[in-house]
C-alpha cells in the first residue's frame, strides 16, 4: 500500500457519506517541498458540500482522522498536509524488498498473456546506424518490463529484407559491383553500392525502371535474383549479430518482410471475400473514409504488393501463431499513419483484435541537431559508437580504479551500458541529439553514474559483512534516510506505470533519482557508525543496491559490483 493509499483510507472513515474512496483519493497531491508533508489534501472541492470555508473544514477533519500511520497532521490554510510514520513505512518497505529481493515490483497482472515486440528491423545491406538503437533497446527494454508484470514477451526482428530496394542493389551491383569486393567488406560495398545508385538514378532516372523490373523478378522467385538476395541476407546478418551480440539483444524471431511474401495472397482474397477492394487507377485500395484516413493501397498497378499488404499479413500471422494479448510495434514516429491504416484495415475485415494492437513511437537522434539519412549516405555506424564508448569507459575505469579485476569486461558493460542508457533515460518521443562524450561521463545523469552508485553500496555492504534477515526488523525514522524510503516505496508502483505507458524512461528516471538521493544520504549520514539503527541503515543500502540492480536489468544493462 503506498502512502496516498494510507491517507485516502484515513480520510475516507472522516468523509464517506459525502464522498466515495476513489473521489477522496483522486483529490490528493503529493506536496512539491518535502516540509509540506508527504501527501496534501486540498480541502477546497468540499465547500459546498459542508457549506463551510475550506480553511474550517481542514481544521475539522484534522481533529476526527485517526493519526495512527501519521507522524503528524498539519493545517495549513485550506490544506491537510500528512506526514507519514517514518518507521512504520520504513519496516515495512524494507522488509518487504529483503524478503523479495529483486522480485519486489513484480506483477501478475499480464496473466502470463503473449507480447510480440515487432522491433529493431534493420534493412539487409545497410549497416545498423545510430537510428536502429532506439527501436532495439527500447523493444528490448519494454520486453523486460512486461515480463516483470506477468506477460510473456516474444521479441520479432522484423528484417527489411524485401522490397524495391533489392532491385537498386542487383542493379547496383551488376553495373558496379564484384563479389571479391562485397565478400571483403559485404555492409559497407553494399551501402556504397546503394548510395551510388541514387546519385546515379538522378541523372539517369530509367535505372529506377531497371531496378523495379529486377524486383519484380525476384518476387517471381527467378533464380540469380534469389541467389543475389540470399547472399546480401546472410553477409549482412553476420555484421548484425556482431552488434546484437555487443548489445546483448536476443530475438525470438527473425521473420522478415520476405517470410510473409507467400501469406499476402490470403489477405487479397479475405478483402475481396468483405467485398473491401476497390480499383483505383488501375491499383487496388481499401476506402478508410469511414476512419478519417485516406485509403490503403494494396496492390500497385502492376501486380506488386506494399508494406501495408505485407504487414496485414504478418498481424494475421502472429495472432495465430502467439494469440497475443497485445501486440507491439517500437517503430519511429514517421510511420504512425501507417499503422493507422494497418489496424483500420484489419478493423474493416472484421478482427476486433486489432485494437490490441499498439504503435509505440519514438523520435529522432539527431548529430549537430541534424537527422541521420542513409541514402545520402550520412551515416553514423553504431558499432563504431559502441566501441569508442567502451574504449572511452575503459580509459575512465584505469583512471579511476588502476587495479579492477575483468578490466575489458566491466569497460564493455559500462560503455555498452552508457549509449543505451543514454538512449532510454530520454522520454521515447523526444528527439535528442547524441554526443558521445556526455553519454560516458561518470557524473551526471549517466548510466555510468548509476552503475557507480550500484558498486560503491555493494563496497558498503561488502565491508560492513552484511546479510539481511527476513526475521529481523529493519526501521528508521531520520530524515535524510526518508527520500530514500520513498523512492524505494514508489518501485512497483513505477513498474507498473511504465508498463502501462510502453515507458522505458520511467524506470531510468527512478534509477537516477534512486542513485542521486542515496549519495546525499552516503554524503550526510555515517551508514557504518556502531549504533542501534546500523542495521537498519545497511538494510537501506541493500535495497538501494536491489533496486538499482533491477532497474539497470529491465534498461538491458548489467550492474557491476565493482568498477
Amino acid at each position: 500500500m503506498n502512502n496516498k493509499d494510507v491517507v485516502a483510507k484515513a480520510l475516507y472513515e472522516v468523509v464517506q457519506d459525502d464522498l466515495t474512496l476513489e473521489q477522496v483519493a483522486q483529490l490528493l497531491e503529493n506536496p512539491k517541498s518535502a516540509e509540506h508533508g508527504d501527501v496534501a489534501f486540498p480541502a477546497f472541492s468540499l465547500a459546498k458540500i459542508f457549506r463551510k470555508a475550506p480553511q474550517q473544514i481542514a481544521a475539522d477533519l484534522a481533529e476526527k482522522i485517526d493519526a495512527t500511520n501519521f507522524e503528524k497532521i498539519e493545517v495549513v490554510g485550506p490544506y491537510l498536509n500528512f506526514f507519514m510514520n517514518k518507521e512504520i513505512i520504513s519496516k515495512q518497505v524494507l522488509g518487504t524488498v529483503v524478503k523479495e529481493k529483486e522480485h519486489y515490483g513484480d506483477s501478475t497482472i499480464g496473466n502470463q498473456g503473449s507480447v510480440p515486440i515487432d522491433m529493431s528491423s534493420p534493412n539487409i545491406a545497410k549497416p545498423i546506424s545510430m537510428g536502429h538503437l532506439r527501436s532495439t533497446v527500447i523493444g528490448n527494454s519494454i520486453g523486460f518490463i512486461m515480463e516483470k508484470l506477468g506477460y510473456q514477451p516474444v521479441r520479432i526482428n522484423h528484417l527489411g529484407d524485401w522490397g524495391t530496394q533489392f532491385g537498386k542493389l542487383i542493379v547496383a551491383y551488376k553495373k558496379w559491383g564484384s563479389a571479391e569486393s562485397v565478400k571483403a567488406e559485404p555492409i559497407n560495398e553494399l551501402l556504397r553500392l546503394y548510395v551510388q545508385f541514387h546519385e546515379e538514378a538522378e541523372t539517369q532516372p530509367e535505372l529506377n525502371d531497371e531496378a523495379r523490373s529486377w524486383f519484380k523478378r525476384l518476387e517471381e522467385g527467378d533464380e540469380e535474383a534469389m541467389e543475389l538476395w540470399q547472399w546480401f541476407r546472410d553477409e549482412s546478418m553476420k555484421e548484425f549479430n556482431k552488434i546484437y551480440d555487443l548489445l546483448e539483444v536476443r530475438f525470438d524471431s527473425l521473420n522478415g518482410e520476405a517470410f510473409y511474401n507467400d501469406k499476402m495472397d490470403e489477405i487479397v482474397e479475405l478483402l475481396e471475400e468483405k467485398h473491401l477492394l476497390q480499383e483505383d487507377k488501375g491499383a487496388e485500395i481499401v476506402d478508410l473514409s469511414a476512419y478519417d484516413l485516406n485509403p490503403a493501397l494494396i496492390k500497385k498497378s502492376d501486380g506488386a504488393t506494399l508494406y501495408i499488404t505485407r504487414d496485414l499479413a504478418a498481424a494475421l500471422y502472429r495472432k495465430r501463431t502467439y494469440d497475443f494479448s497485445q501486440s507491439l510495434y517500437v517503430v519511429g514516429n514517421e510511420q504512425s499513419y501507417h499503422f493507422k491504416q494497418l489496424k483500420a484495415v484489419l478493423k474493416e475485415l472484421g478482427f476486433d483484435w486489432s485494437d490490441d494492437m499498439h504503435h509505440i513511437p519514438f523520435g529522432l537522434i539527431t548529430q549537430g541537431g541534424k537527422k541521420l539519412s542513409t541514402r545520402k549516405g550520412k551515416i553514423v555506424l553504431l558499432e563504431e559508437v559502441l566501441n569508442e564508448a567502451i574504449d572511452s569507459a575503459k580509459q575512465q575505469i584505469s583512471e579511476k580504479n588502476p587495479d579492477l579485476e575483468n578490466k575489458d569486461v566491466i569497460a564493455k558493460q559500462v560503455g555498452v551500458g552508457a549509449v543505451i542508457f543514454h538512449d532510454l533515460k530520454n522520454d521515447r518521443l523526444n528527439t535528442f541529439d547524441f554526443n558521445l562524450e556526455e553519454v560516458v561521463r561518470f557524473e551526471g545523469e549517466t548510466g555510468p553514474y548509476v552503475q557507480y552508485t550500484h558498486a560503491r553500496a555493494m563496497s558498503l555492504l561488502d565491508k560492513a559483512g552484511f546479510v539481511p534477515s527476513e526475521e529481523q526488523d529493519y526501521a528508521l525514522n531520520d530524515e535524510n534516510s526518508w527520500e530514500v524510503v520513498k523512492l524505494v516505496q514508489k518501485y512497483p508502483e513505477t513498474v507498473l506505470q511504465a508498463g502501462e505507458k510502453y515507458e522505458p524512461s520511467i524506470i531510468a528516471k527512478h534509477a537516477i533519482k534512486l542513485a542521486q538521493a542515496f549519495n546525499k544520504y552516503y554524503a550526510h549520514t555515517k551508514i557504518l557508525a556502531d549504533d542501534e539503527q546500523k542495521e537498519a541503515r545497511l538494510a537501506l543500502v541493500y535495497a538501494v543496491t536491489v533496486l538499482l540492480k533491477e532497474d539497470l536489468r529491465l534498461l538491458g544493462l548489467h550492474a557491476p559490483e565493482k568498477m
